[in-house]
């Protein structure tokens, strides 16, 4: 059965999170470096990326991210589906203002804040079929984090799509049913194959 909706991750899926880890060191006082370093410990332990901001004993402030801040190849991809007749959506881990930003470019949006259930949990994935009106088997999911999104999104019965980049997409090697791409630009001929 073909792809006729894809739904995207958002935090190092479409939106590079560097600024917002930069932003809460600045607030947080602590250097950029430490923060960062404990966040790639922190992932290569198997531990929430949250375990460094406990370890520093920080809450980082809340902020929706700045429009300059999305992936060079975020947008082009998106209106690349578009033409395609591919249906859009962004979900994510993310506070409810997260969602703003990314609405006027898919066609519908959802944050683990506002539906109250995160990802890795079935109910997400299940969510997401219930928003996107399609079978599972008609969506596809495409995600940095093979924890969070393929390895959950291959038994809702989607089709997955690992993202390598961001720190998780280095750290995680997808399973072989999942489709690999290094860059949103591969996203479209992915889903083809």
């Amino acid at each position: 059965m073909a792809v006729e909706v894809v739904v995207f991750d958002v935090g190092e899926t479409l939106v590079d999170e560097t600024s917002n880890w930069e932003h809460a060191a600045d607030e947080c006082g602590v250097p950029r470096f430490t923060l960062m370093a404990l966040v790639g410990a922190s992932i290569g332990a198997g531990e929430s990326h949250e375990r460094a901001l406990e370890l520093l004993g920080i809450r980082p402030p809340r902020r929706a991210f700045l429009h300059d801040e999305w992936y060079g190849d975020a947008l082009p991809c998106l209106r690349r589906l578009r033409e395609r007749g591919l249906a859009l959506g962004a979900v994510g881990n993310m506070a409810v203002e997260h969602e703003e930003p990314i609405r006027p470019h898919v066609d519908f949006v959802g944050s683990s804040e506002r539906w109250g259930v995160a990802k890795p949990s079935p109910e997400f994935f299940a969510r997401i079929v219930e928003v996107a009106g399609a079978a599972p088997e008609k969506i596809a999911y495409v995600g940095d984090r093979v924890d969070n999104d393929v390895e959950p999104a291959l038994a809702a019965g989607m089709t997955a799509v690992h993202l390598r980049r961001g720190p998780w997409g280095f750290l995680h090697e997808a399973p072989a049913a999942a489709r690999r791409i290094r860059s949103l630009d591969e996203l479209p001929e992915a889903l083809d194959g």
